[in-house]
């Protein structure tokens, strides 16, 4: 048939494609390394109602609420094997989740954060390749690790979020 001469003809390109070589090698040394996802960061407007979604419904381990003042926010995290799930309700005026919350009534993703092996190294590089981060220095994060916040506009519409490892 004409599909399947079509498809002898694309074999030996396909074959090629998956043999050149990986794409990593083109990608220029760092000084740091982005690890693994830490968690996706859910803004929620009913944090009990929230956590009793993944507790009580998905069966999820869902840790204690923890008030972070130094953010603005209240936390929870939800296990999920590979990763982690990061809810986030607000916690006095200034919290930048109730701006958030204002615009996104019904709650909805606020931030990934993503584990680097050395933050100041991935600072320095990043603000010299014109990424906007949100603090001028790491403040500590909900794991008592130093974070930064890079600029959504920066990061094609996500706020990401970068840990020290």
């Amino acid at each position: 048939s004409e599909l399947l001469s079509r498809l002898q003809t694309l074999a030996p390109t396909v074959r090629t494609l998956s043999s050149s070589k990986s794409f990593s090698q083109n990608i220029p040394s760092c000084l740091w390394k982005l690890g693994r996802l830490n968690h996706v960061a859910i803004a929620v407007p009913d944090l009990e109602k929230a956590q009793s979604l993944y507790k009580d419904v998905l069966g999820a381990q869902v840790s204690e609420t923890v008030a972070l003042p130094e953010h603005g926010v209240y936390t929870v995290f939800v296990e999920l094997g590979n990763t982690k799930l990061e809810l986030l309700h607000p916690l006095g005026e200034k919290s930048p989740i109730a701006s958030f919350l204002q615009k996104n009534k019904t709650g909805g993703m606020h931030h990934i954060c993503i584990e680097v092996d050395d933050i100041k190294a991935a600072m320095t590089e990043l603000k010299k390749k014109k990424i906007r981060i949100l603090s001028e220095e790491p403040k500590i994060g909900a794991h008592g690790k130093p974070v930064i916040f890079l600029h959504p506009k920066d990061c094609h519409g996500v706020l990401v979020e970068l840990e020290q490892a």
